[in-house]
């Protein structure tokens, strides 16, 4: 039997794009009844672009099934501590359990093994279990706040290093 289900395509895409900005959009109404405004992290639009932060969108087929993007925090003085975090990971409800999230996630990882960062980071939330599962089957390990993240209670970090060979 030929399966004709069309296969997920990554694709690069401006975050003001309208299906990127509609995920973005989808994401933000998903998490504003599980946390507070000021235990909700994830950059807007114009925040995304003004931070020049990579982002990318899911397709199956013609229609846009997740995003992601990789912020990139150079270190010349310290190439070692230089990082890449992930920010906006999100796939549609329809979608789910399907690999997806995984497949965006090694997507950001491999882009950041290409630049030469070693060091993945993610800040998630403590009521998204399944992010969290994915995060830690992935080698994510726990840490404290980084970067400008402060302390927040219903907040969880993350960081995992690259293997240089994929």
């Amino acid at each position: 039997m030929e399966n004709s289900e069309p296969a997920a395509i990554i694709r690069p895409e401006h975050p003001a794009s309208g299906a990127a900005a509609q995920l973005i959009a989808e994401l933000d109404a998903y998490l504003t009844p599980l946390y507070p405004a000021e235990s909700r992290h994830g950059y807007n639009v114009e925040k995304l672009i003004a931070q020049k932060v990579e982002f990318f969108v899911l397709y199956r087929g013609a229609a846009p099934a997740g995003c992601a993007g990789a912020q990139f925090f150079p270190n010349p003085q310290t190439p070692d501590s230089a990082y890449a975090e992930l920010k906006r990971m999100y796939v549609r409800n329809t979608y789910r359990g399907r690999g997806y999230a995984k497949q965006l996630l090694r997507h950001i990882e491999n882009l950041a093994r290409d630049r030469g960062v070693i060091l993945m980071r993610l800040e998630t939330g403590i009521h998204q279990p399944e992010a969290v599962g994915l995060y830690e089957k992935s080698g994510y390990y726990r840490i404290g706040p980084f970067g400008d993240y402060g302390n927040d209670p219903l907040s969880l970090f993350y960081e995992k290093r690259l293997s240089v060979g994929g």
